[in-house]
C-alpha cells in the first residue's frame, strides 16, 4: 500500500508540468496565428494601395496611334498638371515638364509606349489622398495600339513626398482632367482636319466647275467657229449658185420681150447692168425675172455673168 501511494504522489507532481507545457503550446499557436493575420493584413493593405496607385484612367480613342501620339505631345509639353492645384486662388498648376522616365512609378514592362510629366516642389496638392507635405506630382501615360484606327490610352497620377517619400494616389481628378485636355485637343485637331478636307473638296469642286466652264466655252468657240465656217461655205455656195442663175444686162441695155422672139412685144426696157434671175433656159433665150418681179424674155447674147 505504501508503494502505490508514493507512485500516485509522483504522478500528481508531474501533472502540473504537463498542463504548463500545453498552455505554452497554445499561447505559441495563438501568437503565430496573430503574426500570420498581421502579415496578411499588411500584404492586403499593400495590395490595396498598389491597386489604388495603378487604377488610373483608361479609354480607347477612335484614332490611329500616330494621331494620338501627336496630340499627346501637346499635352505633355503644355506645362500644366490638369485636375489639381496647390492654392485655391490659383486655377491651374503650372511648371510641369515632360520627362523620359520617372522613379515615381514602377518600370513599365507591358506593351505600348510610356510617357511622363512631372511637377516638382508641389505643396499639398489637391485631389491626392492624404497629401499634406511638399513633393513631386507625376503623371504617366501608356499608349497602346489596338487596331488601325483604335488606340488605348491609360493615365495614372501620384504625389510623392520629398521628406518621407510617402506615395499618395490621385482620387481620379487628375487622370480624368488630363484625358479631357487630351480629348479636347484631339477633337480640335480632327475638326480642323475635317474642315481642311471640306475646304479642299470645295476648292476641287470649284476648280472642276471652272475647268468645265472653260471647256464649255472652248466647245462653244469651236462650234461658233464651225458655224462661221459653215456660214461662209454656205455663202460661197449661194454665190456660186447665184452666178449660175443670175445675169446682168449688157450695156447699153436690152428690151424685155413678152415671148422668146424678136418680133414679140416689148414689156419694158432694162438698163445696162440690171441684174436678173434666170427662170427658164432655151437654146437662144433666157426667161428672166427682174428685181421688181416682172418676168419676160431676153436673148442670151444680151446678158453676161455677174462679176
Amino acid at each position: 500500500m505504501r508503494t502505490k501511494t508514493l507512485r500516485w504522489n509522483r504522478n500528481e507532481r508531474r501533472a502540473p508540468k504537463k498542463r504548463q507545457t500545453s498552455r505554452a503550446a497554445c499561447l505559441t499557436a495563438v501568437f503565430v496565428l496573430l503574426v500570420c493575420l498581421m502579415i496578411g493584413a499588411i500584404a492586403q493593405a499593400r495590395a490595396d494601395k498598389d491597386s489604388l496607385l495603378t487604377a488610373g484612367f483608361t479609354a480607347e480613342v477612335a484614332a490611329p496611334l500616330s494621331d494620338v501620339l501627336q496630340v499627346l505631345q501637346q499635352v505633355l509639353h503644355d506645362g500644366i498638371i490638369h485636375g489639381t492645384l496647390v492654392y485655391d486662388r490659383e486655377p491651374t498648376l503650372t511648371g510641369a515638364t515632360a520627362v523620359d522616365s520617372s522613379p515615381l512609378f514602377e518600370p513599365w514592362k507591358g506593351l505600348g509606349q510610356v510617357f511622363y510629366k512631372i511637377r516638382t516642389n508641389s505643396i499639398a496638392p489637391r485631389h491626392f489622398r492624404d497629401s499634406a507635405d511638399q513633393g513631386t506630382i507625376g503623371v504617366r501615360y501608356i499608349v497602346q495600339s489596338v487596331g488601325p484606327d483604335r488606340t488605348r490610352l491609360h493615365i495614372d497620377a501620384v504625389f510623392v513626398e520629398s521628406a518621407h517619400h510617402g506615395m499618395h494616389p490621385s482620387d481620379g481628378s487628375v487622370e480624368s482632367s488630363e484625358y479631357k485636355e487630351f480629348k479636347d485637343r484631339m477633337d480640335s485637331m480632327l475638326a480642323e482636319r475635317q474642315e481642311a478636307a471640306e475646304k479642299e473638296r470645295r476648292e476641287a469642286s470649284l476648280a472642276a466647275a471652272k475647268l468645265s466652264f472653260v471647256r464649255q466655252r472652248e466647245d462653244e468657240t469651236t462650234r461658233l467657229a464651225s458655224t462661221a465656217a459653215s456660214i461662209k461655205d454656205l455663202e460661197e455656195r449661194i454665190n456660186a449658185q447665184r452666178h449660175l442663175v443670175e445675169r446682168r444686162v449688157k450695156a447699153p441695155g436690152a428690151e424685155l420681150k413678152s415671148a422668146p422672139f424678136h418680133s414679140s412685144a416689148s414689156l419694158t426696157t432694162l438698163g445696162a447692168y440690171t441684174e436678173v434671175v434666170i427662170v427658164i433656159v432655151t437654146p437662144y433665150w433666157y426667161g428672166v425675172e427682174t428685181p421688181e418681179g416682172q418676168r419676160g424674155w431676153i436673148p442670151q447674147e444680151q446678158l453676161e455673168s455677174l462679176p
